[in-house]
């Protein structure tokens, strides 16, 4: 069984916003939708081991474009 841990990271630190096995509620889930959330990141358990882990939700503008002068 998959378990998906949420992470909201903020100025301040990090914090587990989520705990469960829905997929699909994890990926629905937006910065946006927590207070002062800078970045939501996802790690995916499986048999008590990390198996993945990614970022969710889109870059803002500002990330966007320090991304494309940074490859220029």
């Amino acid at each position: 069984m998959k378990i998906f841990v949420v992470l909201s990271f903020t100025e301040d630190g990090m914090e587990n916003v989520y705990v469960g096995d829905d997929e699909e509620r994890v990926l629905a889930l937006k910065a946006e939708d927590f207070e002062n959330c800078d970045a939501l990141f996802v790690e995916v358990w499986e048999d008590g081991e990390k198996t993945d882990d990614y970022r969710v939700g889109a870059y803002s503008e500002d990330e966007e474009e320090e991304d494309e002068e940074a490859v220029n």
